[in-house]
């Protein structure tokens, strides 16, 4: 009993020397909150919003935080944000970006760093796929799985209205039209079905943030092991030949993991990862957009008016790198639109000590083995030093009075070079982020030009965000916005 009673106590003592924690003069505040190991791991979880903004009141714009046995440093202000993005020798992204692959994905890509200017020729050969020509070729090819995608959903001589939540519609749509794009070539030619690949990726989804946090229960545990081996064997073909009707950029993908020693099961857990990456995010951004626009009628008559003198010739087959579309108006609004709902983090591991410098002449020390954190949905985008009445959707707030776009916001007084970000930047940043919006704008402009599409309840409200999507991209919702559509008459 007494052997027993020094053997805990020596393990208590053991544990307090390892997570013990003060704070020093060169530190950020530190908050490691009451519960011991875990932290603030709970409430940052379920809604890292209003957790930081409650920290940023408590410290100020950077502090430290426990979060499950981990310390995370968070940065807040837009300002000096490049002190951290810019750094690649004290911060590391690939380090947590491998810890996610893994939780997520059952991914273990090779850990070995490559030579430097090898390593950027070939994410250089990977970004040309989404630059040029080769995007003029993916915007067309998605704009024709669009069209055929629609008019499966609702063929133009069908006069009766079809009900369905908008976040369905918008998302299982896009999917499949990116999916054919991308990943599975053209209909019914041997390829597996999008319908099946988007039923079994919405399970996924579902469980993916719980994934990321390890905070599933056993049920949801065996289905996300069972959804994710079926994704796997569903995206097996994709990519690895030439005739399989895969985008070339998939296809050169695949020969990447290949060329890097990864065998076929790693690669289709890879594409898999690719599939989340690319799809992810462009269906639950057109719905709230949609969503914004249904919801607020000033904002749809402007966009509708801009669109009425573009045809549909112009806005898809005959688009072009050296001729961009010109939609001040939609532009603006999809900026809205993303400022209010993308919120990812941008995440960085200290690798080595660091002393960061911020923009009003503070100094802080970042410890090695800590995280660094920024979170641009609380600052820039919903700070209302920068953007006035954050919570309030202006579908103009993007653009001047005389219709230009507008780019100068200022916090503190000085011009911010970063004043929204849903992006991400640096190696965070969206390597497809044009395409991104070419496919948005292609599929609003396809959904108003060509169909009747309304609220069901015209009093109805935007739907709340489901709060644990925040730090993974575009929010999704609680719930749905219900909606009718039928072809327009004019069609």
């Amino acid at each position: 009993m007494i052997w027993t009673l020094f053997l805990l106590g020596q393990a208590a003592l053991l544990y307090f020397i390892l997570t013990h924690r003060s704070r020093s003069k060169r530190d950020p505040p530190l908050d490691k909150g009451v519960i011991p190991w875990l932290g603030h791991a709970l409430e940052f979880g379920k809604d890292a919003f209003k957790f930081l903004n409650r920290m940023k009141l408590k410290h100020g714009d950077i502090f430290t935080v426990r979060v499950a046995g981990r310390y995370v440093t968070v940065l807040l202000d837009p300002h000096s944000y490049d002190t951290v993005i810019k750094d690649s020798d004290s911060l590391d992204f690939n380090r947590y970006a491998q810890v996610l692959m893994e939780k997520m994905f059952n991914l273990r890509l090779p850990c070995h760093q490559p030579v430097k200017a090898k390593a950027i020729m070939k994410k250089y050969a990977l970004i040309m796929h989404f630059m040029g020509l080769n995007l003029a070729a993916l915007n067309r090819t998605m704009s024709r799985h669009l069209k055929a995608s629609l008019t499966d959903e609702m063929p133009q001589n069908q006069k009766d209205w079809k009900e369905e939540g908008l976040f369905n519609f918008s998302y299982s749509l896009l999917f499949k039209a990116g999916y054919l794009t991308l990943f599975g070539g053209e209909p019914n030619n041997n390829s597996t079905e999008p319908s099946s690949v988007y039923d079994e990726y919405k399970k996924f989804d579902g469980l993916l943030t719980k994934l990321a946090r390890g905070t599933l229960k056993p049920e949801e545990r065996r289905t996300a092991r069972s959804v994710r081996r079926r994704l796997w064997e569903l995206l097996a073909p994709a990519g690895l030949a030439e005739d399989s009707g895969s985008s070339t950029w998939l296809q050169d993908y695949r020969r990447l993991l290949q060329e890097e020693g990864v065998n076929e099961e790693m690669q289709n857990k890879a594409v898999l990862m690719q599939l989340w990456a690319t799809q992810g995010n462009v269906g639950p951004a057109a719905f709230w957009l949609l969503g914004y626009l249904l919801t607020n009628p000033e904002a749809l008559a402007a966009v509708k008016r801009e669109f009425s003198g573009i045809s549909m010739m112009e806005t898809s087959d005959t688009s072009s790198p050296d001729r961009p579309m010109d939609t001040p108006v939609f532009d603006s609004v999809l900026e809205e639109t993303l400022r209010m709902t993308a919120a990812p983090f941008i995440t960085r591991e200290v690798v080595q000590e660091k002393t960061l410098h911020m923009a009003d002449g503070q100094e802080y020390l970042l410890r090695k083995g800590d995280r660094v954190c920024l979170f641009p949905f609380n600052s820039p985008q919903m700070d209302p030093e920068i953007h006035h009445e954050p919570q309030k959707y202006k579908y103009d707030r993007f653009l001047n009075q005389d219709g230009s776009v507008k780019k100068d916001f200022y916090k503190a007084g000085r011009l911010l070079k970063y004043y929204t970000m849903p992006w991400g930047a640096g190696t965070n940043g969206c390597v497809g982020k044009q395409f991104a919006i070419d496919t948005i704008r292609q599929f609003v402009f396809m959904v108003l030009s060509n169909y009747d599409l309304e609220l069901c309840d015209p009093n109805a409200q935007m739907p709340e965000v489901n709060t644990s999507h925040y730090g993974f991209g575009m929010l999704q919702p609680e719930g749905d916005l219900l909606v009718r559509y039928k072809p327009s008459k004019t069609n």
